[in-house]
């Protein structure tokens, strides 16, 4: 394989605008759990491209998907259907509770959907004062102005200008403080069951009934975001499969591709109704190609094999951690579900993930933050037991290095 060596890190600087500051490492070729970069080295990658690389690089079954349908048809306008959209979109309702599917190209776009679906329903069936959307402290659910606003996080939507209005922020898991701003003025109630941004934060079931049950004692939806959570990432298809809670909502990206840009909002006729014709819109969305790749996702990911693998992977993850963190003292807990875990940094190391996940680069390891006090894993679903070990190896070469300095 070609490698262009004439492009640098140093060049990113000069034609990119600087909302990223990327590592020097410039991967150039990925193979299941495994990357390369310009110089050959090896990495073993445990952060799945932020949850996205579901099956890893170039797995086989996606990029025959891929080949063949770039084939066949690329693009078509929403003015005419295709076969891979109305494929994927089938299986989603089979799989899920949902009957109706729009397709988007990214996480931020399935939620922007999401919410303003939430507002016209709530205008039609209720009347224009019903508008309020609550949502949760530390939550992500995109960098669209709206999902930016409605994420519980100010250092990402201060500075823009005004803010969409009738936005209420309350502590996840906080039931009094839930019950405390919801009324029949409440349209919706948008939440991720597990917290990836805001730090791997899991919902406690009796709030997630809770939700529910105000939800509907005030008329209101619930619009669960899994764009990081879905696709088998927790070991079930979607993470609600594993509650007592349905909701009315669901949004869905990141993993549905692969790695290949797509996204859905999931939802069922009677709310979907309420998005008649040129209320909304995508170019790209229910893109052949995109839903092409996704239908082999879906194919591979939705069996009894890859969830129950997605479990057993956590446990080796689990394993693997606190056996490091026996020697090194470096974790106040594992937390997440899955193959979303976080290792909480304890009161010495707090502040110093990004030293963690530098100190792994150097190793030959992928990781991510999840905020400052976070390491955070999200590998491939199907990566193999021998380089967990050896990721884990690495990871530990790391975590030896931060102790010593």
């Amino acid at each position: 394989m070609s490698v262009d060596m004439n492009l640098t890190r140093a060049q990113f600087d000069e034609v990119m605008v600087p909302n990223y500051a990327p590592a020097a490492v410039i991967p150039v070729r990925g193979e299941g759990s495994r990357v390369w970069d310009q110089q050959g080295n090896e990495f073993i990658d445990f952060a799945g491209g932020i949850a996205v690389n579901c099956l890893g690089h170039c797995h086989p079954a996606l990029v025959g998907a891929l080949k063949e349908q770039g084939e066949k048809l690329w693009h078509l306008s929403n003015v005419m259907t295709n076969e891979p959209a109305l494929a994927l979109a089938t299986k989603l309702v089979n799989a899920t509770f949902a009957e109706r599917v729009y397709f988007a190209n990214s996480g931020a776009e399935a939620n922007e959907a999401a919410l303003k679906l939430a507002r016209r329903y709530a205008l039609e069936q209720f009347g224009a004062d019903k508008d309020q959307i609550i949502a949760f402290d530390k939550a992500f659910h995109g960098r669209t102005f709206f999902t930016v606003s409605v994420g519980g996080q100010a250092a990402y939507s201060d500075g823009f200008g005004p803010k969409p209005q009738s936005i209420t922020h309350v502590p996840f898991n906080d039931i009094a403080a839930l019950e405390a701003v919801i009324s029949d003025k409440t349209c919706a109630i948008m939440l991720e069951p597990l917290q990836g941004e805001g730090g791997i934060i899991d919902a406690d079931p009796a709030f997630l009934k809770a939700v529910r049950t105000l939800a509907d004692k005030h008329n209101a939806l619930v619009i669960f975001d899994e764009v990081q959570t879905g696709v088998g990432r927790t070991g079930d298809l979607y993470a609600y499969m594993s509650t007592d809670v349905v909701p009315d909502i669901l949004t869905t990206a990141k993993a549905l591709g692969g790695g290949f840009p797509i996204a859905a909002m999931l939802t069922t006729a009677k709310i979907a109704e309420h998005l008649k014709i040129g209320t909304h819109g995508s170019t790209y969305g229910g893109n052949p190609l995109a839903c092409a790749v996704g239908n082999a996702v879906m194919d591979v990911v939705n069996t009894a094999e890859v969830l129950e693998g997605v479990k057993h992977r956590e446990q080796l993850y689990r394993d693997g951690l606190n056996k490091i963190n026996a020697k090194y003292h470096v974790f106040s807990e594992i937390r997440g579900k899955g193959l979303l875990l976080g290792a909480v940094l304890n009161e010495q190391y707090q502040g110093r993930s990004r030293d963690f996940l530098v100190a792994s680069v150097a190793e030959g390891l992928m990781i991510l933050m999840a905020g400052a006090n976070v390491v955070r894993f999200t590998p491939s679903l199907v990566i193999p037991e021998a380089d967990i070990a050896e990721g884990l190896a690495r990871f530990e070469r790391a975590v030896a290095k931060v102790v010593a300095a």
